[in-house]
């Protein structure tokens, strides 16, 4: 489901979220979950983000809005990495507001269009001769207008003016599937990488710790896949992550790997709104020791 026709079906979520963000939080987190949500004390890593979107108001929250637009957040990274490191970021072909403006005559043959507040809004072009640029222009315009759906509690999300980017579409050479490898980052430390397969069909996912054991007992939402390679820039990835997640308690730092070369992604700031299910329950409490709201100033 996209997040225009999500935004409908949420509609009685989003209303109650607006008379009282908690009970609603507590509604959507038993009904996707099955667990009471304790936000007087919450020891789970799905409990403790839930609480964050209500309570945090520590100053890295300022970052979240301009971190989760998919353009603004380039500024951020070439800041941390340094200009030397700046190639961790895809090349941009074209960014701006109105897409009727988009240069379709000076792009490549591939390319992928991205507008700037939802993770679903992509277009993977593999063929410009094959694609109706009215069609792909009329979608971008109802994107755009598209609003983040506020019951999730993300608040971060549709804060920052969605414009439209046109980036280089990333493939392996051997054409092998891009798999996804998001970091869970802990005060600045990576803890966990979890890697996605068959994104645009039979959606897998594997957990490993920054060593590459598989957890092969630990589960995300999906099913796993069988067991992946060991990427070769691994400690490169670890690195990135751990300078990128510095100003941050908890943070999913997101990447591809395309022939051995690492691509920055994005930032994720609450891991399926804190609402996916995590497996065996008794991880999802590992991961909510992790962190420490006590430690960090929050009176609970």
């Amino acid at each position: 489901m996209n997040e225009v026709a999500k935004g409908i079906v949420m509609t009685p979520f989003n209303l109650l979220y607006k008379l009282s963000p908690k009970t609603e939080l507590k509604v959507l987190f038993k009904l996707k979950t099955g667990r009471r949500l304790n936000l007087v004390e919450p020891k789970s890593f799905n409990e403790k983000m839930n609480w964050l979107k209500l309570y945090d108001s520590d100053l890295a929250n300022q970052l979240k809005p301009r971190l989760c637009d998919k353009y603004m957040v380039r500024e951020y990274v070439q800041e941390k990495m340094g200009n030397s490191e700046s190639d961790i970021l895809n090349e941009l072909y074209w960014e701006g507001f109105n897409p009727e403006e988009i240069p379709f005559n000076r792009l490549p043959k591939q390319f992928v269009i991205k507008v700037t507040h939802g993770s679903t809004f992509n277009i993977i072009v593999r063929d410009q001769d094959e694609i109706d640029r009215n069609k792909i222009v009329q979608k971008l315009k109802l994107w755009l207008s598209a609003k983040f759906i506020p019951c999730y509690g993300e608040w971060w999300y549709g804060i920052v003016k969605p414009r439209v980017i046109v980036e280089k579409y990333l493939e392996n050479k051997d054409k092998g599937e891009l798999l996804d490898y998001k970091v869970f980052c802990f005060n600045g430390e990576p803890k966990l990488i979890d890697v996605h397969s068959g994104r645009f069909g039979n959606h897998k996912r594997n957990v490993y710790d920054t060593n590459w054991n598989f957890l092969k007992d630990v589960n995300f939402k999906y099913p796993h896949s069988e067991a992946i390679d060991k990427p070769l820039v691994l400690s490169e990835l670890l690195q990135c992550a751990k300078i990128l997640s510095q100003d941050f308690m908890q943070v999913r730092v997101d990447f591809f790997i395309v022939d051995n070369k690492l691509y920055f992604s994005e930032f994720t700031f609450a891991n399926g709104a804190g609402f996916d299910p995590i497996t065996p329950y008794s991880f999802d409490l590992k991961m909510g020791s992790w962190i420490s709201l006590d430690k960090a100033g929050y009176s609970l």
